[in-house]
């Protein structure tokens, strides 16, 4: 069910509903005033004013977050999280929006609690008024359980309940009525109709919002979180107590702890930072590439820290020092096994630099337009992985502007084509793994986001689902082997019968032309020895052969890289 559905037979709030239009007309109207028509005239002085612009407006949409609440706050999270690609003065300004929401009452919270639990001395022998925590959805409140026979306490274990705010299916309902027609007015300008459906990106925000108003839904996530982390003793997934739970109310146990952006208090705790960055992207990684199943809210009021004491030791003897705990599973993500097979490929190209592995794994999840020039966009990503391997997420998140200028003027012809596109299944990816490059770069902004990738990439290629994508990239060019002798064929019948055509380039473009043109010509002869050598290290490898399989697989590695580098 969509929300346009729902709008045939729900009331939304107009007042509310006009507001919200209202405030991104302007901030529509502020962008095309300034950065499409002064900025073509007056551009020094508007770069120079955008920093001030960009607070000016981003200080206007944490007031009306917080005054509204809802989906605006959801919003406001993600927008503060993106550290990686928007400019601080946006982030600044929204960070903390999720402390900044008020609370509701708890005379209105108790009218929610009443109708889906009845009396509440049944459940719990105590009851904190004051809120452990406020969201944009809900409203958190510590409370201990009714003990148990068998328990000689007063009360029973520490528990969070989450209680729905009431009216919040109303509200929801008419922000996601207004945003659709937000979506609708970016549909109208050309760059974006041609590389995002966003009204369809909605229906999927929709699709998720709803289904996290669903508690039960949500405990049902929990669970499956505690079951694919039941071996990992360095994650905390809080239990579920179904039996004082309903669709709008939900109670776990109290896993909370020192919240994750509090570096100070991390750093009190004798808990290096940089570790817990670590953590949070192993959790990820396994979540993402392996499990196809994540955490999709990874904001900063979701993620604690929880100290150890100095008697507790890891597995390997080692003292361990802190656990990570999430909470709120309302907002998940699903990874599709075709979807997971192509991110794996990404993963495995990355790690290899092997950008034209980069390139097509990115074109079969969609990322580019139909008809775009996959051979330029890899020599693209190929002087990117030269350029950018090796530098710290901070150093990527602040590039040289020389460097990027350099990278303009040398594709400016991507640049003024822009064939990418936003993968509809992306939505919730990409919001997760933005929020994460933020929460990583505050706890530990040295850290070498290439090294983890290539950790994780071995580890893909190690395991044995890792032979699939070699295999494919193997049978890719035993075909391009295969059609090449009719391709040159072709070539020099048309010469011999004068139809063979020669188009006169500029210096620069006829270089790169001929270029891509020897390298394709190189590029079989080595690629047949690589493919040679990797099967026959595989198969070393597999029948227990494991140093000749080794070596083997370091020949097909040096033909690979006879294939990759430029020709002079």
């Amino acid at each position: 069910m969509t929300v346009i559905v729902e709008e045939s037979t729900q009331v939304i709030d107009r007042s509310r509903y006009r507001h919200i239009l209202w405030f991104f007309a302007r901030v529509i109207i502020h962008l095309v005033w300034w950065d499409l028509l002064l900025g073509r005239i007056f551009k020094g002085s508007v770069r120079r004013s955008r920093p001030d612009r960009f607070r000016r407006l981003s200080r206007r949409f944490r007031a009306l977050a917080v005054d509204m609440g809802g989906v605006m706050i959801k919003l406001g999270q993600f927008l503060s999280s993106r550290v990686d690609v928007l400019p601080p003065e946006i982030t600044e300004e929204l960070t903390g929006l999720q402390d900044e929401v008020p609370s509701v009452p708890f005379a209105d919270i108790q009218i929610v609690l009443d109708a889906e639990l009845g009396d509440l001395s049944q459940h719990f022998s105590e009851f904190e008024i004051e809120p452990l925590a406020a969201a944009s959805l809900g409203q958190a409140h510590r409370a201990w359980l009714v003990p148990s026979a068998s328990r000689r306490t007063n009360r029973g274990p520490s528990v969070v309940v989450k209680v729905q705010r009431p009216g919040i299916e109303d509200i929801v309902r008419t922000d996601l009525a207004a945003l659709y027609v937000v979506a609708r007015w970016a549909m109208r300008y050309r760059p974006i109709r041609k590389r995002a459906n966003v009204p369809a990106l909605m229906d999927e925000f929709s699709s998720t919002l709803w289904e996290e108003l669903d508690y039960v839904s949500e405990a049902d996530n929990a669970e499956e979180f505690a079951e694919l982390f039941a071996d990992n003793d360095d994650i905390v997934i809080p239990a579920v107590y179904r039996q004082h739970s309903t669709r709008r109310v939900l109670v776990l146990e109290d896993v909370s702890g020192i919240k994750i952006t509090d570096i100070d208090g991390i750093t009190a705790a004798g808990i290096d930072t940089s570790e817990v960055a670590q953590l949070v992207l192993d959790a990820y990684f396994q979540q993402i590439f392996k499990e196809g199943f994540f955490h999709a809210d990874p904001h900063p009021g979701n993620l604690f820290v929880l100290p150890y004491g100095p008697e507790r030791r890891r597995s390997d003897g080692r003292p361990r020092q802190f656990r990570l705990s999430f909470v709120d599973f309302g907002m998940v993500g699903h990874i599709e096994e075709l979807m997971g097979d192509n991110l794996r490929r990404v993963l495995v190209s990355v790690t290899q630099r092997d950008a034209r592995g980069l390139t097509d794994a990115y074109n079969d999840l969609g990322f580019f337009l139909p008809g775009s020039d996959l051979d330029r966009i890899t020599e693209a990503q190929e002087r990117i992985l030269d350029q950018l391997w090796g530098r710290n997420l901070l150093e990527l998140t602040k590039p040289d502007p020389r460097e990027m200028q350099e990278l303009g003027q040398e594709f400016r012809d991507l640049l003024f084509e822009f064939p990418f596109q936003v993968p509809q299944d992306f939505v919730f990816l990409g919001r997760a793994l933005g929020m994460l490059s933020g929460l990583a770069s505050l706890l530990d902004p040295d850290i070498n986001p290439w090294h983890l990738t290539e950790r994780y990439g071995r580890e893909i290629i190690s395991s044995r689902e890792a032979w699939d994508v070699s295999f494919t990239a193997l049978a890719e060019w035993l075909k391009l082997f295969s059609f090449l002798p009719s391709q040159l064929n072709r070539v020099l019948v048309a010469a011999e019968g004068g139809r063979l055509r020669v188009r006169t380039l500029p210096d620069r473009s006829l270089m790169r032309q001929l270029n891509r043109i020897e390298r394709r010509l190189n590029r079989p002869n080595w690629s047949l020895l690589a493919a040679a050598t990797l099967l026959s290290g595989t198969i070393l490898y597999i029948n227990g052969e494991v140093e000749l399989g080794i070596i083997s697989w370091g020949f097909a590695g040096f033909f690979f890289l006879l294939m990759i580098l430029p020709r002079s």
